[in-house]
């Protein structure tokens, strides 16, 4: 028999191996709200919401420039908009989202180096990525 032949045959008897195994009644595995929510859980589930937040905010950035670059009555429509309460807690919270996912990238960063992988310094450093993002926001906003 050929290579690819013993290939195939392998591979069809593995498949049919897995096929068979998959059918067979086995228990499911708990389903997440069994388990207790964990600081590190929670941030990393943190960290992927706001990435998609910033992706989704910048939109509103785009818009805002495009307001800016098409004269004085659409820049004076997009801060209407954007400077209304809701306008406002938008960019809020994206401002937040953005401190956040920096500082937890940086988290992420120290973790590629090596650094930080004992519990406690996981915990530790989850509370000063959550601090440091709250800090950083509200200071940006007060000096903006």
């Amino acid at each position: 028999m050929s290579t690819i032949r013993k290939y195939i045959h392998t591979n069809r008897q593995v498949l049919k191996y897995l096929l068979m195994k998959t059918s067979t009644n086995r228990p499911l595995s708990p389903h997440l709200q069994v388990y207790k929510p964990q600081l590190t859980s929670i941030l990393s589930i943190f960290h992927r919401g706001t990435g998609v937040v910033l992706a989704i905010g910048s939109i509103l950035v785009a818009y805002w420039l495009s307001a800016i670059a098409t004269g004085p009555e659409a820049f004076a429509s997009a801060n209407a908009i954007l400077g209304s309460f809701l306008g406002k807690l938008i960019l809020f919270g994206w401002t937040w989202a953005l401190f956040y996912h920096l500082c937890n990238g940086i988290r992420h960063l120290m973790w590629d180096s090596g650094y930080g992988f004992d519990i406690p310094t996981t915990y530790l450093s989850g509370k000063v990525v959550l601090g440091a993002a709250t800090v950083l926001t509200i200071l940006l906003w007060l000096v903006a």
